[in-house]
């Protein structure tokens, strides 16, 4: 029986449209996809206006490497760990949706606190190295003095943060102790960034969650943040940025700036 030429028409609409999807959601789901940075909270490595190349196979993959998380499971194929100093793109525990960016401090069975605006990692402080002082990007009215630091992890990575002293809100933590199968991430813009010093709050049912104790960030600012982040909620590993732009214009010297790669020490 001859099928009506509606139904034909359909058909190949419908393969055409199956061909597109798959052609704009393969190479986004297995390799990398773009965002864009919204806040300063990982200032000054990434600032607001940058587009990032984000690379999705670095830790395997997971139902959060597909474009809108659909609910097809949990874990990760072909899962395999941050190296510590990586940043990272992964989905807010909170709502198990928004995409956000920090950089991996702690891994599973670390112990991390912030003493006197300093990062211990398992009781040792990491080295800061003072930068400069001004105070481009302070809050208010009234600026505070930015410290500008350059911090090396245990591993040998080195970057650059941004503190406002040693008694802000934030500067000074109880111990944190990172479960398995989750990691501890901070923003680099130590004093403008909700990162895992602080309570996540409920997480939705049917998302990935790490156990968090309240009564730790008791002294913290009354702020929801990250808390720990599931393994399985890691988007990918942020890898260069492609431009940036300001109201201005093009920030051209950020342009095709490649991020530092890991370093295993």
């Amino acid at each position: 029986m001859t099928k009506p030429r509606w139904a034909e028409g359909l058909i190949e609409t419908l393969k055409t449209v199956a061909l597109v999807l798959v052609v704009a959601l393969v190479p986004r789901t297995v390799f990398s996809q773009p965002f864009t940075i919204p806040s300063e909270s990982m200032e000054p490595t990434l600032m607001v206006g940058d587009y990032i190349l984000v690379s999705k196979y670095p830790y395997g993959w997971s139902r959060h490497s597909i474009p809108l998380s659909p609910p097809i499971g949990h874990g990760r194929l072909m899962d395999k760990a941050p190296v510590r100093g990586d940043i990272v793109v992964f989905k807010k525990p909170g709502d198990g949706r928004t995409d956000v960016i920090k950089r991996v401090i702690g891994l599973p069975g670390d112990r991390i606190q912030m003493m006197g605006g300093v990062l211990r990692i398992n009781g040792a402080p990491v080295r800061q190295t003072l930068t400069g002082v001004d105070a481009e990007g302070s809050p208010g009215d009234y600026p505070i003095p930015v410290r500008h630091l350059r911090e090396t992890l245990p591993n040998g990575r080195t970057y650059a943060t941004n503190s406002f002293g040693a008694d802000t809100p934030a500067a000074n933590t109880g111990v944190y102790t990172v479960p398995a199968g989750c990691y501890f991430v901070m923003g680099d813009n130590r004093d403008n960034s909700a990162d895992s010093r602080f309570n996540p709050g409920s997480t939705p049912k049917g998302y990935a969650s790490c156990a968090w104790d309240v009564a730790r960030d008791v002294a913290l600012p009354p702020e929801l943040g990250m808390g720990f982040i599931p393994a399985e909620n890691l988007v990918g590993r942020a890898e260069r940025i492609l431009f940036s732009w300001t109201g201005h214009g093009l920030r051209l010297d950020r342009t095709f700036r490649k991020l530092p790669a890991p370093t295993v020490g």
